[in-house]
Formats: C-alpha cells, sequence, structure tokens
C-alpha cells in the first residue's frame, strides 16, 4: 500500500521560494523583505510569509533590524569557516559509510549523476552546475544512511549556495570540481574506502579555499586529518 503524500503548506512554500531566491543571490545581503509586497507577489496573506520569515531568521538567512525591519542576512565568514571546519571532518566519514552500503545499482546511479554534472558544466548553466553538486553530495550522504549526516548538512549546503554560486562562475572551477567528483566515485566503486574519504577531503579542503578567496577571508591552518583512520 503507497502512502499519502502532503502537499506542502502555504509556510513551507513560501520559506522555499525565499530561501532560493536568498541563496541564488535575486535578493541580496542587506536588502529589506516587505511583508506586504512578499505576501502580494506570492498571492499569500501575511500570515505564512511572517512564519516563514520566522524559520529563515532562526536559520541564519535573515535577520531582525528593529525599525528598518526584516532584511537578508549578510554572508557571515565565521559562520562559513565553521561549516567547512565540520564538511572536512564528516565528509570523508559520510564517503566510507557510502563505500561500506553501497547499493547494487551504484555504478549505474554514479555514472548518471557524474553525466548530470558535466553536463551542466558544459552548458554554462550555473544553477544547474549548483544543484548537481548538491545532488551529487546527497547521493553520497544517502548511500552512507547516516540520517543525522543527511538533516544537517541538508541546511549547512543551503548556506554554501550563497558563496558556491561566486566560485563556479569559473567554469574551470566548476569542471575541477566534477574531475574530484569523479576520483571520489572510481575509489568508491574500486572498493577502497580509505582513497575515496582522502579524495573527500581534498575536495572539501580544495572548495574551502576556493569559497574564502571569493570572500577575501584568510584559512586557518589545516587540522590533522585524524578523521581519516577508519
Amino acid at each position: 500500500m503507497e502512502s499519502i503524500n502532503q502537499p506542502k503548506t502555504l509556510v513551507e512554500q513560501t520559506y522555499e521560494i525565499l530561501l532560493d531566491a536568498i541563496c541564488s543571490g535575486e535578493l541580496t545581503a542587506g536588502e529589506r523583505l516587505n511583508q506586504d509586497e512578499i505576501a502580494t507577489r506570492l498571492n499569500v496573506s501575511r500570515q505564512p510569509v511572517n512564519s516563514a520569515l520566522s524559520v529563515l531568521k532562526s536559520h541564519g538567512f535573515v535577520t531582525d533590524n528593529g525599525r528598518r525591519g526584516v532584511t537578508v542576512a549578510p554572508i557571515d565568514s565565521e559562520q562559513f569557516r565553521y561549516i567547512y571546519e565540520f564538511r572536512t571532518a564528516i565528509e570523508p566519514f559520510a564517503v566510507t559509510l557510502a563505500g561500506r552500503n553501497l547499493p547494487d545499482d551504484a555504478k549505474n546511479i554514479a555514472q548518471d549523476m557524474l553525466k548530470r554534472g558535466n553536463d551542466a558544466v558544459q552548458s554554462g548553466d550555473q544553477k544547474a552546475w549548483l544543484v548537481a553538486d548538491m545532488a551529487f553530495h546527497e547521493m553520497i550522504y544517502q548511500w552512507g544512511g547516516n540520517t543525522v549526516i543527511q538533516s544537517s548538512m541538508r541546511l549547512n549546503w543551503q548556506h554554501i549556495r550563497r558563496t558556491m554560486a561566486e566560485v563556479l562562475k569559473d567554469a574551470s572551477a566548476a569542471q575541477a570540481s566534477w574531475d574530484e567528483h569523479t576520483m571520489i566515485i572510481d575509489a568508491l566503486l574500486s572498493g577502497d574506502c580509505g582513497a575515496a574519504a582522502i579524495e573527500m577531503r581534498r575536495h572539501i579542503e580544495a572548495a574551502h579555499k576556493k569559497t574564502f578567496a571569493s570572500l577575501g577571508v584568510p584559512l586557518r591552518p589545516a587540522a590533522a586529518p585524524s578523521i581519516l583512520k577508519f
């Protein structure tokens, strides 16, 4: 018996539309968000808009500036530093879990995913690059089967989107990222979880450097890769 898919609430839909606009750069840092204007544009009442803004505020995407009202939050370089430090630790672990739990059709799924990413790079579609990049990492998390990693990274990726759009303006950077994805998959499919973890760590560190260069923020010295001792 199939389960019933519940439709998304107006609050959820409003949240997702505003989140996408912020992360894509359509709504820029410091821009004031007028609830009445948003409600009119989305053809909803103020209630779902206010509720969606409250969730966005709790997730760090908007901020309440008193008399100025709600505005898009600036990119917090320190928060991004924490996210990438977390990724450097957790994603090599996630890819190791994935290697231990590969589905039977992992090769076909991975090949389709790599083609999707490389096709997006070749097309020059920046949004498609980013969507495919997120989907690649989500695939790894799903294969690993750790729901805590999946849920924590889902929110982190929304923050990552805000700067990755700048990084991926350079097609060569996007292609390099997918070349790194290919090395991760090759190691996974060959059964070498240790090599896959090493490649993943290198991939995250490279993304870290590119992102912080785009923000003009210096990097901290890299931590010792003790996470790789599984």
